[in-house]
């Protein structure tokens, strides 16, 4: 028994290993997907091993939830193989009874249960806690690096940086720079000598700028530079001139506020205190995250009592019921510990209830699954499920034809012209389709947990949270198809590769390229139908899901619109605005300031100080009321013309409202065609678009990727396909790392303007389709 154990447990161990490996890497490139930390890696200075360190940290709180559904996946696929292969059979007829299966199961089953609770109850909060020191101290020693070119930056407490130029080095340099001080009046100047409500502005042609870690702020060096502080008059004004000198920058205090640590980052026994210390209508929160750390890694014992009764009985499904199967089960579990959750947050069920009776739930049914092992006449639940799916379909395999036409094979023929296509496309879209679903679940229900105390603290219902997640799945679908087709073509040529299928192909004549055909066909149009619902359908579903995030975050609603937005550069680059208040019902700028810049040498030459100004349409042009029009020429004024009871024009200043009225949108809210234009209006404001750039070129480039996957993982699939279907998951998942992290470094390059941005987008599709077509024209046919 003890050769027979070890040798069940060795076959569903080594499927475990790898669907957590897959599930995990799933979350990873989830949570890695949102581009903060490479961001911070790439501008920070910090050493390999610290980035490695900080990576990894992402692993811990994906655990308890991809530990179980490996678990499940291993004991499903080991042991449907057994079935399928009549190894079972052969085991029951030999006298072993089928129980005895049950010892390397439960064996595998609280391994898990004991890395998934290490991972829940200590490695998860810790994890947390280490991520936000280390972001917060690399975040400190980049500060230079956080300032982007052409943009107003408005980080700096009570000052606004803007930027013409940054020349990276070993010593940062900055060219046309304008620094304003926007404290109050009376904090600028505590002996009340106020000049005017008018913020002091320093301009210099260049500043070098050394950041200082140790005070959280940026020590500038400024050349060539000028101050100027405007009273009512020419002979109020308080310029001056200096060929060098010193500033700085005061960065937000990493102190400042009192940050509550979340629920989420206490260690399990100071959050057991603290539930203790409340009372239990306060607690609902603090009890939901303790009771869902011990509850989550009880699955893998409850999921594998029940995959073993159904790996058995699932006869001659194989590996595509045991996927089936992990699918129906893992969302199953957790739907329903979703719903009790969002019960227990209304009050209808105690919280203890609510996440441990899906357990209960599992545990009863395991327990009568196995209890039927032995019975006579053992009813093949899985069997009897494949049979009734393929009854049904096979009633549309004989239609008769319409008259008038011809005979009518069945849908086969216009799927794909030749048998040989059919069967191929069968296999890989049946994975690609289960692939999908599975990492789309994996994702959502993860996201579900990982906002779960944002969902309690705002009192959010359960039926915003379903839309938000609703609308959460075309993103996701959008970025997982490409791994989906990954790991598909490797599992169905894979599995071919194994069964001999591929030799008997080629000794009908057959080659691997006429194989590989179909498949390369549909993933062109996947690339294509990737393109059209990123186009058409994304947009719109992200606006809505931001939207209830946003809600469910606890933050205002977002109108698109930027108020607090005070500074703009002016259509011919070398004017800038500054107010204090916009009406745009009205059209009316209070406490308006324009600055006219030399744009070569970004010297001063006119500034424009009013206390109204009105759009007229009429003119095409802003009408200025009791202010000031002062030209100069260094710090001496050379023209002044004050008009305090009457108005002022200046047609070449003829930015109209709509100007001051930007939309701020995310890329992923619009299609190619509203990014462009938005780029357009944002480029004319002096904004930076760096950014906004890549992100328009890769909307073409990452839809290719999908025909991309295929292109480089045909190859690996015939090359891995001897070692079965686990073997090309293991694949694709080193395909899969190579693929996001090359993407990702290439995408946050250039965000940083240190490639252009065509280069950045296109480059990994260029880089993976030349490899592809080498192995592909390399591989032995």
């Amino acid at each position: 028994m003890r050769i027979l154990s070890r040798a069940i447990f060795r076959e569903i161990t080594v499927s475990a290993v790898l669907g957590v490996v897959l599930f995990t890497f799933i979350l990873f490139l989830q949570r890695l997907g949102k581009g903060e930390i490479f961001a911070l890696l790439l501008r920070s200075s910090a050493p390999p091993s610290e980035i490695a360190y900080l990576l990894s940290l992402i692993i811990p709180p994906t655990l308890p939830f991809t530990v179980p559904v490996g678990v499940l996946v291993g004991i499903l696929i080991g042991l449907g193989r057994m079935s399928s292969d009549n190894e079972v059979t052969a085991i029951r007829a030999a006298g072993v009874s089928a129980r005895t299966i049950l010892r390397p199961v439960l064996t595998l089953a609280f391994l898990g249960l004991a890395a998934a609770s290490a991972a829940s109850i200590w490695l998860t909060p810790w994890a947390i806690r280490e991520t936000l020191r280390i972001s917060t101290r690399l975040a400190a020693t980049q500060l230079t690096a956080d300032i982007q070119p052409r943009i107003f930056e408005e980080s700096f407490p009570g000052t606004v940086l803007y930027v013409g130029d940054v020349i990276a080095g070993p010593v940062t340099r900055w060219r046309k720079v304008l620094i304003a001080d926007m404290r109050a009046p009376e904090e600028r100047r505590p002996d009340g000598n106020i000049l005017a409500d008018t913020p002091p502005i320093t301009i210099a042609e260049e500043a070098i700028a050394n950041p200082d870690p140790e005070r959280n702020r940026i020590q500038l060096s400024i050349l060539n530079g000028y101050t100027y502080e405007m009273g009512r008059q020419p002979s109020e004004d308080y310029n001056s001139r200096f060929p060098v000198g010193e500033q700085v920058l005061e960065a937000q205090k990493q102190g400042d506020g009192v940050r509550v640590p979340a629920f989420s980052e206490l260690e399990t026994a100071d959050l057991y205190q603290l539930i203790q210390s409340r009372p239990e209508a306060e607690s609902i929160d603090p009890r939901i995250e303790f009771h869902q750390r011990l509850a989550l890694p009880w699955a893998c014992v409850l999921l594998a009592m029940i995959g073993l009764p159904l790996g058995i009985s699932s006869r001659k499904g194989g590996k595509s019921s045991a996927f089936v199967l992990t699918v129906i089960l893992a969302f199953s579990y957790w739907m329903g510990l979703i719903s009790l959750i969002g019960l227990a947050r209304q009050g209808t069920l105690p919280v203890y209830v609510a996440a441990w009776l899906p357990n209960l739930i599992f545990l009863i049914t395991g327990l009568i699954l196995l209890l039927r092992l032995e019975k006579p006449g053992d009813f093949d639940l899985v069997g009897w499920g494949r049979q009734k799916i393929l009854g049904f379909f096979s009633r549309f395999k004989s239609l008769p034809a319409p008259s008038g036409t011809g005979s009518f094979r069945g849908p086969r023929l216009w799927i794909v012209p030749q048998v040989i296509d059919t069967y191929i496309l069968n296999t890989f879209l049946f994975y690609f389709g289960l692939l999908l679903v599975s990492f789309v679940l994996m994702v959502e229900v993860f996201t579900f947990f990982e906002l779960l105390s944002d969902i309690v603290k705002n009192q959010i219902p359960m039926h915003r949270v379903l839309t938000y997640l609703f609308f959460l799945s075309p993103k996701l679908m959008y970025e997982s198809a490409p791994l989906a087709v990954l790991v598909a073509v490797l599992v169905t040529f894979g599995v071919l590769t194994k069964n001999n299928e591929v030799t008997a192909f080629k000794a009908c004549g057959v080659s691997m390229y006429r194989l590989a055909f179909p498949v390369l066909v549909i993933a062109t149009a996947m690339s294509g139908a990737l393109f059209a619902f990123d186009h058409y359908y994304v947009p719109e579903a992200n606006r809505k899901q931001d939207a209830i995030r946003n809600e469910i975050k606890g933050r205002p609603i977002q109108t698109y619109l930027r108020p607090d937005r005070k500074w703009y550069m002016g259509q011919n680059g070398s004017r800038m605005y500054y107010y204090k208040y916009f009406e745009p019902s009205e059209n009316v700028m209070m406490g308006v300031s324009v600055y006219d810049l030399n744009p070569e040498t970004f010297h001063m030459r006119r500034m424009i100080n009013a206390e109204r100004a009105r759009w007229e349409p009429s003119l095409n042009t802003w009408v200025f009321q009791n202010g000031q029009m002062r030209e100069v020429d260094g710090i001496r004024v050379t023209k002044f013309h004050d008009f305090p009871q009457q108005t002022a024009t200046f047609p070449e200043l003829d930015e109209s409202p709509g100007y001051f009225r930007r939309e701020v949108k995310l890329s992923q809210q619009m299609n190619f065609i509203e990014l462009d234009n938005y780029i357009r209006e944002l480029s004319a404001s002096g904004l930076d678009t760096v950014k906004l750039q890549v992100q328009l070129h890769s909307k073409f480039s990452i839809p290719l990727f999908a025909l991309i996957m295929a292109l480089i993982s045909i190859p690996f699939a015939f090359l891995t396909g001897s070692r079965g279907a686990m073997a090309g998951v293991g694949a694709s998942l080193g395909i899969a790392i190579v693929y996001f992290s090359v993407t990702k470094l290439f995408e946050q390059v250039g965000f940083l303007n240190q490639l252009p941005p065509e280069i950045a987008a296109w480059s990994p599709d260029i880089l993976f389709s030349l490899a592809g077509l080498y192995l592909l024209i390399r591989m032995r046919t």
